[in-house]
């Protein structure tokens, strides 16, 4: 039986959901494997929900991962990842950012946050990875760079070579300057850290 991993990308729109997605299939084409992906963009301009599965392995049949078996999520907001928790396995490993962000649907009262989302989700089997990527993002300067923060706290936890997930993360900006690929560089490294020592 092929190996096939199984990655659920999580967040709201602005957040960087669908560039992480894409980043981490374009690793894994660099890396030799077969990629399927596909997303659902509700609203993302303004702040909906965005959710993208990510599938490589030597033949990917199907873009799309089964309830239950994602290998792997990374949920760029706690509330989001609660939300899709029982779309991985048992085991599974989740990476939060913990720094919070309320989609409209609760900002004008329509939805109630829900309520320590973190503790709801340690209730779960799973392998949770808990760190405040926004705050470290904002202390590298711009809060943009949580997408690349989170690029690096996953990559000690893919089958993927970390350099071959960085260099496709970084080739996004080799048009953007030095500055813009040193400070993508720095919060790549930075996530890569905060996985190994999180804050739970």
């Amino acid at each position: 039986m092929e190996q096939i991993t199984n990655i659920l990308v999580v967040g709201i729109g602005g957040q960087g959901v669908m560039t992480a997605a894409d980043i981490i299939s374009q690793a894994a084409i660099l890396d030799g494997y077969d990629v399927k992906k596909t997303e659902v963009a509700g609203m993302a301009q303004r702040g909906g929900v965005v959710t993208s599965h990510v599938r490589f392995g030597n033949k990917v049949l199907s873009p799309s991962i089964t309830p239950g078996h994602a290998d792997l999520m990374l949920a760029f907001e706690p509330a989001e990842a609660l939300r899709w928790v029982t779309h991985v396995r048992n085991g599974a490993t989740v990476m939060v950012n913990s720094y919070p962000q309320a989609p409209p649907v609760v900002s004008v009262g329509l939805f109630d946050y829900p309520e320590n989302p973190e503790q709801q989700l340690a209730d779960h089997p799973i392998n949770l990875v808990n760190f405040d990527a926004g705050n470290i993002a904002i202390h590298l300067g711009d809060r943009r760079l949580v997408n690349s923060v989170m690029l690096g706290a996953i990559a000690a936890h893919l089958t993927l070579s970390s350099e071959v997930l960085k260099t496709a993360l970084l080739s996004r900006f080799k048009n953007k300057g030095a500055e813009m690929l040193a400070l993508n560089d720095a919060a790549f490294e930075a996530g890569k850290h905060a996985s190994l020592t999180p804050t739970q």
